[in-house]
């Protein structure tokens, strides 16, 4: 399923009333590179656990990347 980052909240309603729909396997969670944090990851993952998979953080083809929670984690305190 792909989110849009910038949705907050609103994306962890979207996720879990699509998940009881359909079944998500995995979340693709695009415009981080906009102002958004990413906060609603954690949301997500702790209220539909279902793992991020890919994250996009631009608008071309190369800007799509694995989500690594790692680098997630050092963002979010640079």
């Amino acid at each position: 399923m792909v989110l849009d980052a910038t949705t907050g909240q609103n994306a962890i309603s979207q996720a879990k009333l699509f998940k009881e729909a359909v079944g998500v396997t995995g979340i693709f969670l695009s415009k981080l590179d906009g102002t958004a944090k990413g906060g609603s990851i954690l949301g997500m993952r702790k209220e539909i656990d279902v793992p991020v998979k890919y994250v996009g953080l631009g608008e071309g083809i190369d800007d799509i990347q694995e989500f690594d929670a790692d680098k997630f984690v050092d963002a979010l305190f640079d």
